[in-house]
Order: structure tokens, then sequence, then C-alpha cells
């Protein structure tokens, strides 16, 4: 089984994950998506790519900045796309090994460009944290130590939720709801 969880910045996807592991008796395994996207900008050839696309500043001493790189890709679609071409086939060659690796344990993928993924029909259930907007920020601007700015930045470059194409919609992390959708599964 596959679970995906998607929700904007700061809505609590990790935190869903780990209480749906915690709840399953650790049978279920979580994917955060993001973090694989992170390792990605290690690969020298992923490297090259962003400096022949964006230019050297965002490549310092073999590590991406990603901050540079993030005040450039979350100010637009087109420099968002871009990035996206040039790390998504590397992420996928991840993630599907992640996926083959598990197939006999509860998959949690956790990303917020998941509805745009050929992931995102894979997932047998498809859940989206929809958390008001003030008490995400604020979350993210604790755990990424950003500014109001940042945030505001991140969150201009995010992308709309369909709410008809998921199964469960959550507007507030709850345990009790988590709870009664484990034992749905």
């Amino acid at each position: 089984m596959i679970i995906g969880i998607c929700g904007k910045s700061g809505c609590g996807k990790s935190t869903l994950a780990n209480q749906i592991i915690e709840l399953t008796d650790n049978k279920a395994i979580h994917l955060d998506i993001d973090k694989v996207g992170h390792r990605v900008l290690l690969l020298p050839e992923v490297q090259e790519e962003l400096v022949s696309s964006f230019g050297e500043s965002v490549v310092k001493e073999n590590t991406v900045d990603r901050k540079k790189l993030g005040e450039i890709v979350f100010d637009s679609r087109n420099e968002m796309n871009k990035l996206s071409d040039i790390t998504w086939k590397y992420m996928q060659i991840e993630i599907d090994n992640f996926l083959n690796l598990n197939k006999d344990k509860i998959i949690i993928l956790d990303w917020i460009l998941l509805p745009i993924s050929k992931y995102f029909d894979m997932c047998d259930i498809k859940i989206l944290l929809d958390i008001p907007y003030e008490i995400r920020k604020q979350r993210a601007m604790k755990r990424d130590n950003i500014s109001e700015e940042a945030f505001d930045l991140r969150e201009k470059g995010s992308i709309e939720f369909d709410e008809s194409a998921f199964d469960y919609v959550i507007k507030a992390n709850d345990k009790e709801i988590v709870k009664r959708l484990v034992k749905s599964l």
C-alpha cells in the first residue's frame, strides 16, 4: 500500500507520516521526497547543470546554496520548472529504488508536488493537509529558521491543490483524526 501525503510548507506532512508509522506499529516506512531533492543536489552532474542554468552563485565549494537557489526559483514558475527539469530524473531513480526495496511495507510518500508527479496515481490513499496559513507560517519559520518574507516567497511558489483529487482532506492535525484514518487502512 502507498499513502500519499500532500500539503503546503509547514502543514505537518512529516508529523502525520510519523503518527501513521507509530499507529501501525512501525509497519509503515516514510519517504520525504523534499529530502530526496536535497540529496540529488549533492551530485556533481546536478551541480554542473545548476551552474549552467542559474549561474555560478548557486554552487560554492561543491555545495548548492539552497537559499540563493530558493530566491531564484520561488519567485518564478519558469525558474522552478528549470530546477525540476534538472533534478527530477535523478529524484525518480531514488524514489523508484525506495519503492522497489520496500514493496512489502506500507509506504508513505510525503511531498508538496506529489499531485503533479507520476507517483500520485500510484497512491492507494491520498491525504491533503489543508492547515491555515498562519499556523503553517509559524511552524515553517521556526523549523527552517527563516523570515516571514522567506516563507511568503516559498508560499508564492507553491502549487494549489484540487481537494476532490484526495481521499481525505484534514484541516487540523488532530491525533484522534489520524487514529481513525489508520484504523480505516
